[in-house]
């Protein structure tokens, strides 16, 4: 068996992200969601058991569920992959998909003021310089969904920068594009996931072009991308419990890390519980386990 990691070796063009591994198949894409997971712009040294294929699956839900035009062509592996592959180590965890040119941005949408906007709202009283009520409390709902883009990184911190900047790099009408589809996706993600228990606090989106048009790539609405909390036990003023990796965030910010060096191993029991809770963000979403 692999390790968890999942350290893919095919004889095909690859490029590393932080959790995702990407192979030109020519045409097309197969993008291979290993069970990496990063932290504070650092990947940990050991990776939660399934991960990938948890991520693959509630995203492959989403693309399907959304009705927004999306990168998946086949979630099944093509021949020429599956005759390199006999341990099946890459089924479940991987799509094939269009080749689309990376819009430079990820579309960053906030429904709730928690992490780095709660920080920044306690700071200067605004959002990425988007300027808010006074008297907001910790994790409080937003009148309307904030669209706060930032920068790219495969590794390394996403920069946020103004809607301004990034009307500046992609043209007024692409940005005011990005922003108008990247708010419907949220609203119609995190009605259904409310409907099923799970507040969308935020999360990210990625866009590509596709013979011109702009279309939905990576990953959607998962544990690595968004804050999930359960609706039921909602409070403002607090922190809050997660579907996400928040929970290693807590435990690592309890360690004597400095967040600048590599970053200590995983407790067996930290993995487990964190673990469990990408799985329990799976089924109550999708109403299914891991296939």
């Amino acid at each position: 068996m692999r390790p968890a990691l999942l350290q893919t070796d095919l004889p095909f063009p690859k490029r590393q992200g932080k959790v995702r591994d990407v192979y030109d198949l020519g045409d097309e894409l197969l993008i291979v969601s290993t069970d990496r997971i990063s932290a504070f712009d650092w990947v940990m040294p050991n990776g939660i058991p399934d991960k990938g294929r948890i991520l693959n699956q509630l995203s492959l839900f989403w693309f399907r569920t959304l009705g927004v035009e999306h990168h998946v062509i086949d979630d099944q592996l093509p021949p020429k992959i599956v005759a390199l592959d006999p341990n099946g180590d890459l089924q479940g965890r991987s799509i094939v998909t269009r080749k689309a040119k990376v819009v430079p941005f990820e579309c960053v949408i906030r429904g709730y003021i928690e992490g780095s906007g709660w920080r920044d709202y306690q700071k200067t009283g605004s959002i990425c310089g988007i300027r808010l009520p006074q008297g907001l409390q910790q994790c409080d709902a937003l009148r309307e969904p904030l669209f706060t883009p930032a920068t790219k990184a495969d590794s390394g911190h996403d920069e946020n920068v103004s809607f301004e900047q990034m009307s500046l790099a992609l043209g007024a009408e692409v940005a005011c594009e990005l922003k108008e589809r990247s708010i419907e996706v949220y609203r119609k993600g995190s009605s259904i996931a409310k409907q099923r228990g799970i507040i969308v606090a935020d999360t990210k989106l990625e866009w590509g072009w596709f013979d011109g048009r702009l279309i939905l790539i990576d990953e959607v609405l998962t544990p690595d991308s968004s804050r999930f909390w359960p609706a039921s036990e909602w409070q403002p003023g607090r922190t809050q419990a997660s579907f996400d990796k928040q929970y290693l965030r807590e435990f690592l910010d309890r360690t004597a890390w400095d967040k600048n060096s590599p970053p200590p191993e995983l407790p067996g029991d930290i993995v487990e519980q964190t673990r469990q809770r990408y799985l329990a963000a799976l089924m109550q979403i999708t109403g299914q386990g891991l296939a």
